[in-house]
């Protein structure tokens, strides 16, 4: 059954309607959108300062590894707890750095590497957001590396923020070698 048209300029009409009430949505929506959604800042990107081996057996005041201890105070960030509990035979020994002008707090992770080359993508994940978790406590980022300073997985954190963001980087080798950020 065929209708009739009563107005061929009708169709017209409502098409520039629906295009009008489209543009005022979209314009309310971008102009009423909460501005701290577009304006959170970006986790910063991990620091690609060289690890320093040697600060492990010629330590520097500033830096503290696995083997400072303070007689006085709880030594920070504190991660023998995590160490003793849960990571002896992964996690060797690391150096923490307190923040510069140039860089916020870091501390390099330094692990075993043939039990990390053991563990699954999800063990090492969650072995860098556990360590990173507790680093994060005491304001400092983690980068994780094997003893040919390798490095091998990032949790970096934009501390401005409250809760601070953070995110967790892994490199992974595919099958013929070749090393890929995830």
């Amino acid at each position: 059954m065929h209708i009739p048209k009563l107005c061929d300029a009708c169709g017209g009409l409502r098409q520039r309607q629906t295009s009008f009430s489209l543009l005022l949505t979209i314009s309310l929506t971008t102009l009423l959108a909460p501005p701290s959604l577009a304006q959170t800042p970006p986790i910063p990107s991990p620091s690609n300062a060289p690890l320093e081996l040697d600060l492990l057996t010629k330590p520097k005041d500033y830096v503290i590894t696995a083997n400072t201890i303070n007689p006085e105070r709880l030594t920070v960030p504190s991660l023998w707890w995590a160490q003793q509990n849960s990571e002896r035979k992964l996690l060797d020994n690391w150096i923490a750095y307190p923040a510069s002008e140039q860089e916020p707090a870091r501390v390099d992770l330094i692990v075993n590497q043939q039990i990390w080359s053991l563990l699954e993508y999800v063990e090492r994940y969650d072995f860098v957001n556990r360590l990173g978790s507790t680093a994060r406590n005491f304001g400092y980022n983690v980068r994780v590396f094997n003893y040919q300073k390798e490095p091998l997985a990032t949790y970096t954190c934009n501390f401005s923020t409250s809760p601070a963001l953070c995110s967790i980087q892994t490199n992974v080798k595919n099958k013929i070698g070749l090393q890929r950020l995830l």
